[in-house]
């Protein structure tokens, strides 16, 4: 473990890299973005310090002077229409370009992201610490982005700000710029810890808020409602909220009095002794006596110092402590982006026709990061056409025997084969091609019925329909086959029953022009009508394919030419329905069970 964390953090990126590689990666994707920003907060921040500055100095100076009054006029002028202009120019900025870039910036960067993700392996799922890190490098993308640009563009205009105010008092007298910035950097210390203690409130709070934010989703997802509506469980969920907020509540206790302690006397050291006690000695000296500066100097300095000490404040603490976060996240956001997926292409394509012989042969699996194989030493034929039926009690190991048919995974030790050739030798795209498959955790998507059935925003809707008839699906579609399904996208989606969108699911498998079908409990939601009609339609529609399917069920394995029963991992027994009945083992008594309770009811 030692190893690997150090290792870890030695392919870590400094702050200053990761900074600079997402700034540049939003600049390659808008570039307008971009520099409109760190413009725009030039524009917004630089006038008002500068006009603190020399323009409240040029006033006083023709005041105190006995100048002409109109002078004091047209300075109050320009500096009102400096002020507006900028104004107008930043808002017209974020209201005629900023607001739609950003979001094309949003939709190009996580597009790269879901593309990533849709190439990553199964196995990346079941790693706890990328699962994690997948998930916060999704739902942050466009947090690192909005947070991320303005930071940029508030740090380049408080460093433009901090050399132009900086420049100005140096001309003035350059030991007020030495009296300001010795003030600030003696106390620069406790300006860390405080940073520091920021930061760590921060990241506690997060925590935090993300066991209260469980709650949040537990009330506000239908997938909840029905067990919290029937169900007492409302006052243990709204006990564990009240924690989870007396949690926030308490870290913000342990952090407050010692933040609020070293700011206080950082302010008194910084604003009390250096800003008003040491500088303002210093000017009273130079105007009154010394008769160097005058009275607007007095005021430009006076107003400069407090701007010098934001602008640094913002540059050595607060800044760095945000762009540590930040860089962090952009962290993950690269591990994620590099991270590698283990199942390759072959070299040759698969061919999408008739169907061929499957061979299994000495096959193991054991899932990343256990120590027991999930199957052992599997060993099978499946030939052309044959309806083959996997059986077995949970965890046996069924759907694990599909997926790395499916090379969603690959296999630990031995091979797949199909027509004598190892389905590792071809690309995977192709050799996916080959295969229909319904999964027991389907899903429904928001888009139209056509789209559901055909995977895909080409699709034949004659074939649709048809795919649908044979899976048994018969509810009145609006639209037909064009009829959108949930309510993401369209009020007035279709909403399907469990057994309706089984069906959808199942008419996949019917549409798809390919010479192997898997289905995994393909009639678990389907009462036992409709599950003898699936039945039939199975054996007609696909009678030119090879069937694999799933089922506990076992009155659905009757129709397979040949039954798999698996346990721990293993096939235990293997055979037609009458051979396995004859042969009185774990099928025959699985098999009677069942009979047994439907007999009851």
């Amino acid at each position: 473990m030692n190893k690997f964390k150090k290792k870890k953090r030695e392919t870590e990126h400094s702050v200053f890299v990761n900074i600079v590689y997402f700034v540049g990666l939003m600049f390659k994707l808008s570039p307008g973005l971009v520099i409109g920003d760190i413009l725009s907060s030039v524009m917004r921040n630089l006038p008002p310090k500068l006009i603190s500055v020399v323009g409240i100095k040029y006033i006083v100076d023709t005041v105190s002077g006995g100048g002409d009054v109109s002078r004091i006029y047209k300075a109050v002028l320009i500096i009102a229409a400096i002020i507006i202009i900028s104004n107008i120019a930043t808002i017209l900025y974020r209201e005629f370009y900023w607001n739609m870039e950003r979001e094309r910036l949003y939709y190009r960067l996580n597009s790269t992201l879901y593309e990533k993700a849709h190439s990553l392996d199964l196995q990346n799922y079941d790693d706890p610490d990328f699962y994690n890190n997948f998930i916060l490098t999704i739902e942050s993308s466009s947090e690192n982005i909005q947070g991320l640009l303005g930071m940029v563009q508030d740090y380049v205009a408080n460093l433009i700000s901090l050399a132009a105010i900086a420049s100005v008092i140096l001309v003035i007298d350059p030991v007020c710029l030495l009296i300001i910035f010795a003030s600030i950097f003696i106390f620069m210390p406790l300006s860390n810890k405080i940073g520091k203690l920021q930061m760590g409130r921060r990241i506690d709070n997060t925590k935090f808020h993300r066991r209260s934010d469980y709650f949040q989703r537990i009330f506000y997802l239908q997938d909840y409602a029905k067990e919290v509506r029937m169900n007492n469980i409302r006052p243990l969920l709204m006990k564990r909220y009240n924690d989870a907020a007396d949690d926030v509540i308490a870290n913000q206790k342990r952090y407050w009095k010692k933040i609020a302690s070293y700011y206080a006397v950082q302010q008194v050291g910084v604003q009390g002794l250096g800003f008003m006690l040491v500088l303002p000695l210093y000017l009273g000296y130079c105007v009154c006596v010394k008769r160097t500066l005058s009275a607007g100097d007095f005021v430009g300095t006076f107003n400069g110092a407090y701007s010098i000490a934001m602008s640094v404040n913002f540059l050595t603490v607060w800044a760095s402590a945000v762009f540590l976060e930040r860089a962090k996240m952009i962290e993950k956001y690269r591990e994620f982006l590099k991270a590698d997926y283990k199942i390759k292409d072959g070299r040759g394509k698969a061919e999408c026709s008739e169907p061929k012989t499957i061979s299994i042969k000495n096959m193991s699996f054991t899932y990343p990061g256990n120590d027991k194989p999930t199957l052992n030493n599997i060993n099978l034929e499946i030939k052309p056409y044959e309806k083959i039926a996997l059986v077995g009690y949970n965890g046996a190991g069924k759907t694990t025997l599909t997926n790395l048919l499916l090379r969603l995974y690959d296999v630990t030790e031995g091979s797949i084969l199909i027509d004598g050739e190892n389905i590792k030798d071809v690309t995977v795209s192709s050799h996916r091609d080959r295969f229909s498959a319904v999964f027991q955790d389907f899903q429904i998507f928001a888009c139209s019925v056509s789209e559901n059935v055909a995977l895909d925003k080409d699709a034949d809707s004659k074939a649709v329909l048809e795919a649908l008839r044979h899976s048994g699906f018969t509810k009145e579609l609006k639209n037909g086959a064009d009829t959108e399904l949930l309510r993401e996208f369209d009020d007035e989606g279709a909403m399907l029953s469990g057994g309706e969108a089984q069906k959808i699911a199942i008419a996949r498998a019917f549409y798809k022009n390919c010479p192997y079908i898997i289905l995994d409990e393909p009639s678990a939601n389907l009462d036992p009508v409709a599950e003898y009609k699936l039945n039939q339609a199975m054996l007609t529609a696909a009678e030119h394919k090879t069937v694999i399917f799933i089922s506990h069920r076992l009155s659905t394995t009757v129709i397979a030419d040949k039954i798999y029963v698996m346990e721990n991992g293993a096939i235990i027994e293997s055979g037609s329905h009458s051979e396995l009945m004859e042969q009185n083992g774990t099928y025959a008594k699985m098999f009677r069970l069942q009979a047994e309770k439907y007999k009851g009811q």
